[in-house]
């Protein structure tokens, strides 16, 4: 029964919260006359979301399908990358140096390179979301099949597994809430890469994003639209961490301690 409660303490407090700090944005706004085109009201900024709702939708699915496209390519290439990297001690000292250097470099610096070498425009924001999107993947995956427990290894060891069955019954599965933890991080870091790719073509047509629609409603002092725009933004980010939490509880709450420590 307390657990309950404490469950929804926490569920309900954040919600309270941001009620609250809207109710004294509005009401600041108001009191000050604050003029629209500086910071419009949470009021304003719904009315604009539901008027223009249709522009912005197709403008979020645009991202949306950049976003979900990179993290998946990083998945896959991240987790077979670790695989590969931590199959062959000599792949991962030949690549690891190279996936550090595109982490640390930032996108907004290399995206009008990128831009430039690569015709499609939508590859070209693949590539953007992809890059910040993969180094997470890759070195918590590799991290998870480098530390599983010596004891287990000796085990299987011992009763004659051959390599490929130590990787798929125990190395594997031990990584699995590694690989889980930085696809958690690349979902974020995916749509901040879309988004800045978006910012850095600036270009328009019959697709685009809502970084684009943001730097449209800023030539035209449409504030509204672009706090729209950048609502649409930060809730898709904040639905993909939920969606990819879901993803690691449902995956591990039956087996894995960091799941079943927060049941408890």
């Amino acid at each position: 029964m307390r657990r309950a409660r404490h469950r929804l303490l926490d569920a309900v407090i954040p919600g309270f919260a941001a009620l609250a700090f809207l109710g004294f944005w509005e009401c600041a706004v108001r009191i000050a006359h604050t003029p629209t085109y500086v910071l419009p009201a949470p009021s304003v900024i719904l009315a604009t979301l539901i008027r223009d709702h249709s522009l912005l939708m197709a403008s979020l699915f645009f991202t949306l399908k950049i976003t979900l496209a990179a993290l998946a390519a990083a998945a896959i290439g991240g987790g077979l990358l670790a695989i590969a990297s931590a199959e062959s001690r000599a792949l991962e000292r030949i690549l690891f140096p190279f996936s550090v250097v595109l982490q640390v470099t930032p996108v907004v610096a290399i995206a009008p390179l990128i831009i430039i070498w690569v015709n499609s425009p939508l590859a070209a924001l693949l590539l953007c979301a992809w890059i910040v999107a993969f180094f997470p993947v890759l070195a918590n995956t590799t991290q998870g099949l480098n530390s599983v427990d010596p004891n287990l290894q000796a085990l299987f060891r011992l009763y004659g597994a051959s390599r490929w069955q130590t990787l798929w019954y125990l190395r594997l599965p031990s990584s699995l809430p590694y690989f889980l933890t930085g696809l958690r991080i690349s979902g974020g870091l995916a749509l901040i890469g879309a988004i800045v790719g978006e910012f850095v073509s600036a270009s328009g047509g019959q697709e685009t994003g809502l970084a684009y629609r943001i730097m449209e409603a800023g030539y035209r002092l449409d504030i509204a639209r672009m706090f729209a725009a950048l609502l649409l933004i930060s809730l898709t980010g904040i639905m993909m961490f939920i969606v990819l939490s879901a993803l690691s509880w449902f995956l591990l709450h039956n087996w894995h301690e960091s799941a079943t420590k927060e049941e408890s």
